[in-house]
C-alpha cells in the first residue's frame, strides 16, 4: 500500500487523500487498484502517468476526466514549475506491470527515486542515469538522497526466479500433462499477461476470458494483449479467477471432472505469495524446502509457480549497493526497509548536518549552533495512519535532534500531516512473531530516555497527555510480573519485579529513573509515572481488607 510523502515535497505519488490532495503535483506509477484507491474522491489536476496507465485507470474509473492526466513515458524527462522552485522528473521502466514506471525527482529537495511497485533486475537498474550509479564500490557522482522503495518481499530470504524462468515453468507444467483437456490459468492480475501471451504462442491457442463474469480483466487484456483473447469456451485454455476462494473453486472443478469421468483439469497459479506466505501448505509441506525451479502441486490440486512482479530481497540488496542512496524508505507495510542489510548498515544512526535536505523534506527549519549534531533513525512500522490504508513516510524519517530549536512553516501553508505516532517507536508488525525476553528494569533507563525523546511531538499546539497506562501512550503492552529470587546474598528470599517486553522497545520503571530522565518528564509538563504495586502488596492489601470486614 502506498505511503504519504513528507510535507516538504510539493508532490504526491500513488496516494489519494486529503493530505495528498493539498500537494500541487500528483504522480501515478501504475494502475493497480491499491495505488488508485481514493482517486475518485481526491484526484485533482495534474496527474502524471504513462498513456497506458491512464487508459487502464479510466477503464476502472470512467467518472474521471481525461483532462486530469499529463502524459510522461519511459525515458521522458520534464521540468515542472513550482512556487518552491522548479524540479525535474524522469520516468523509468519498473518491470512490474504494463505502463508501470519509477519516477526520479531532482530539485532543491534533493534527488529522490520513487520506485512504486517494481522488480529491480540489473537490466532495469542500469537504465537509471549513470551519475546515480556507483562504480567499483565508490559513491556515485550524484548520490541519491532518498529512495522510496518497494520492499514487498524484504523479509523473504529465498531467491526468486526471473519472470522468464517462471513463464518457462508454466509451459513445462502444461507440456507434462498432454492428456489434460482444460487448463485453468489464474492470471487475472495486471502484470501476468506475459504468461497468457507465452501460452497462446507456444500452444497455438487463444485464451478464453469470460467478459461477463470477469469484465475488468477482459477490458484490461483488450488494451495489453487483445490478439490472444477469445470468447469461445471450447478453447483449451481458460482464465481462472485467483481470488476469492481459489481452493474451493478449484476443488469444485476437480470434482466435476471426476464425476463426469473426464481428465482432471490442470489449474496453475503463477504467484510468489504462496511461496512467501506459505499459503496452501500443510504442516508437513511447510517443513520442506520449497522448490522454485518447477511447478509444485499443493494439497488442493493447484499447481504453483513462483512468478514475482516484486523484487526479491537479494535483488533489493544488489540494487541498493549499486545506487548507494543516503536514505531508504519502504513504500510497503510494514516498512520493511529495515529488514535489508544495506539499510541497517547505512541508514540508521546517521549524522545529519544543518544543511541536510532531510530538514527541507520534512519542512523543518533548524536553528542551532555549529556544534550541534543531529541523530536520525529510520523506524520500520507503518502504524502512523494518515487515512484509510495509508501511512506516512515521515514516520520512517524520524529525526531525533539534540539541543535544537525547531520551527515549522505556517499551518496554512502545509498539510496537517503528523510526524509522530507508533511508527516512530518502530513497534513490530503484529503479523510477524517478535522475540521476547525477561530483562531487569535497571538495564533500561538510558534506552527509555532515548525512546521518550523520540516520542516528543514536533507539531504545534499539541496537548501532551499522560495516561495511567504507559502502554497506551507508547502503543506497546508491558507485562509486569513478580518472581521469587532465592539466591539473595543475605540468604533471605527476595521478590524482584521484572517485566516482559519486546527486547527492542524497553520501558523503564519510575523507581529506577535517573535524575536526567525525571527532568525530561518535567520539562515536557508530564508527571513522572508512578510505579505499579507489586503482586505481594496487592495480595497483602486484599488480606487486610478481608480482616477488617470480618465479624
Amino acid at each position: 500500500m502506498p505511503i504519504e510523502l513528507p510535507r516538504g515535497l510539493p508532490f504526491s505519488v500513488d496516494t489519494w487523500s486529503l493530505n495528498s490532495k493539498r500537494k500541487r503535483h500528483h504522480f501515478l506509477t501504475h494502475a493497480h487498484k491499491d495505488h488508485t484507491s481514493g482517486i475518485l474522491t481526491h484526484s485533482c489536476y495534474p496527474i502524471y502517468s504513462t498513456l497506458l496507465t491512464k487508459s487502464l485507470v479510466l477503464q476502472n474509473y470512467p467518472q474521471l476526466e481525461d483532462s486530469l492526466f499529463v502524459g510522461i513515458e519511459v525515458g521522458q524527462s520534464m521540468v515542472i514549475n513550482d512556487p518552491d522552485g522548479e524540479f525535474n522528473v524522469t520516468a523509468f521502466g519498473a518491470n512490474h506491470c504494463p505502463g508501470a514506471v519509477m519516477f526520479l525527482f531532482e530539485g532543491n529537495f534533493g534527488n529522490i527515486l520513487h520506485t512504486g511497485d517494481c522488480r529491480l533486475t540489473p537490466e532495469f537498474v542500469r537504465c537509471l542515469p549513470e551519475k546515480h550509479i556507483s562504480k567499483k564500490g565508490k559513491e556515485p557522482r550524484c548520490q541519491l538522497d532518498y529512495v522510496f522503495l518497494d520492499c514487498t518481499f524484504g523479509k523473504f530470504t529465498q531467491k526468486l526466479p526471473s519472470k522468464h524462468s517462471a513463464i518457462q515453468q508454466v509451459l513445462n507444467c502444461i507440456w507434462k500433462h498432454p492428456a489434460t483437456t482444460v487448463v485453468y490459468l489464474t492470471c487475472d492480475l495486471l502484470g501476468q499477461e506475459d504468461i497468457l501471451a507465452a501460452v497462446s504462442e507456444t500452444f497455438g491457442s487463444k485464451i478464453f476470458v469470460d467478459k461477463v463474469a470477469n469484465p475488468e480483466c477482459f477490458r484490461a487484456l483488450t488494451l495489453t494483449v487483445p490478439e490472444i483473447l477469445t470468447q469461445d469456451p471450447s478453447s483449451r485454455f481458460h482464465l481462472f479467477d485467483g481470488f476469492p476462494k481459489l481452493y474451493e473453486r478449484a476443488a469444485t472443478k476437480l470434482a466435476e471432472a471426476q464425476g463426469n469421468f473426464q481428465p482432471e483439469p490442470l489449474i496453475i497459479r503463477p504467484s510468489a505469495q504462496w511461496y512467501a506466505c506459505e499459503e496452501g501448505y500443510s504442516k508437513t509441506e511447510s517443513q520442506r524446502k520449497p522448490r522454485f525451479n518447477e511447478a509444485v502441486r499443493d494439497q488442493y490440486g493447484v499447481w504453483h509457480v513462483c512468478y514475482s512482479m516484486h523484487s526479491s530481497r537479494g535483488e533489493l540488496e544488489w540494487a541498493l549497493q549499486l545506487l548507494l542512496p543516503k536514505w531508504v524508505v519502504s513504500t510497503t507495510p510494514s516498512c520493511l526497509a529495515m529488514e535489508l542489510d544495506y539499510v541497517k548498515k547505512h541508514c540508521s544512526g546517521t549524522k545529519l548536518t544543518l544543511d541536510d535536505p532531510m530538514w527541507k523534506l520534512l519542512d523543518i527549519n533548524v536553528e542551532a549552533s555549529l556544534e550541534t549534531e543531529v541523530t536520525v533513525r529510520v523506524m520500520d512500522d507503518p502504524s502512523a495512519v494518515q487515512g484509510p490504508n495509508q501511512i506516512s513516510a515521515e514516520s520512517q524519517l524520524s529525526p531525533v535532534p539534540s539541543r535544537r530549536l525547531l520551527s515549522f512553516s505556517s499551518p496554512s501553508k502545509r498539510p496537517a500531516v503528523t510526524l509522530f505516532g507508533r511508527a516512530r517507536l518502530g513497534i513490530p508488525d503484529s503479523g510477524f512473531p517478535t522475540e521476547e525476553k525477561t530483562e531487569s528494569i535497571e538495564d533500561f533507563s538510558l534506552v527509555a530516555a532515548h525512546k521518550i525523546d523520540q516520542e516528543v511531538p514536533f507539531e504545534e499546539d499539541v496537548e501532551v497527555r499522560c495516561e495511567n497506562k504507559l502502554e497506551n501512550k507508547l502503543g506497546s503492552e508491558v507485562k509486569f510480573e513478580n518472581k521469587l529470587d532465592t539466591t539473595d546474598q543475605s540468604g533471605k528470599s527476595v521478590k524482584k519485579e521484572v517485566f516482559n517486553v519486546s527486547s527492542r522497545y524497553p520501558i523503564g520503571s519510575s523507581t529506577n529513573f535517573s535524575e536526567t530522565l525525571r527532568k525530561l518528564y518535567r520539562s515536557m509538563n508530564v508527571p513522572v509515572p508512578r510505579p505499579l504495586p507489586s503482586l505481594a502488596e496487592l495480595m497483602n492489601s486484599k488480606k487486610g481488607t478481608k480482616r477488617r470486614f470480618e465479624f
